[in-house]
């Protein structure tokens, strides 16, 4: 896993920070699940940042019982994990992005295999833009005379 950002080194940015968030989630995967993904990919938007893993993310027991017509409960351990893994998630995006982590989502779909880890941050990432649309507000009328 990356190393942290000290005073001395400032925080990755670009693709370098896409690439050590995504090298750093499937460090994680392989080291508490035994096995990780073949794929992954960071994208990050504004204060948003998503790691999309796919391929063989399964291990060999959630696969059987994806063979078995289980998928479900495979469904269920996931999003039990990653309720028990978000300390750690948590922890590594703060430290690679310097931003604090307000919310953490995870979905797993089974066929195909494909994982989201989605991560709500307290300010936007520099050179990572978004649009955002709000609801316009109605002028205020001046008070009658």
């Amino acid at each position: 896993m990356e190393a942290p950002p000290t005073e001395s080194a400032p925080l990755l940015a670009g693709a370098p920070l896409l690439a050590a968030i995504s090298t750093n989630i499937v460090a994680i995967l392989r080291d508490r699940y035994g096995r990780g993904p073949m794929t992954a990919k960071t994208y990050a938007i504004d204060d948003l940042v998503v790691v999309v893993t796919r391929d063989r993310g399964f291990t060999a027991l959630e696969q059987t019982m994806m063979d078995h017509d289980e998928p479900s409960l495979v469904v269920t351990m996931r999003r039990d994990f990653e309720h028990d893994m978000t300390q750690l998630y948590t922890e590594t995006i703060e430290r690679l992005t310097g931003r604090t982590v307000l919310a953490f989502l995870s979905q797993a779909h089974v066929d195909p295999g494909i994982t989201m880890e989605t991560f709500f941050l307290d300010a936007p990432l520099e050179g990572f833009a978004a649009v955002e649309i709000a609801r316009p507000r109605k002028p205020r009328r001046p008070p009658p005379a």
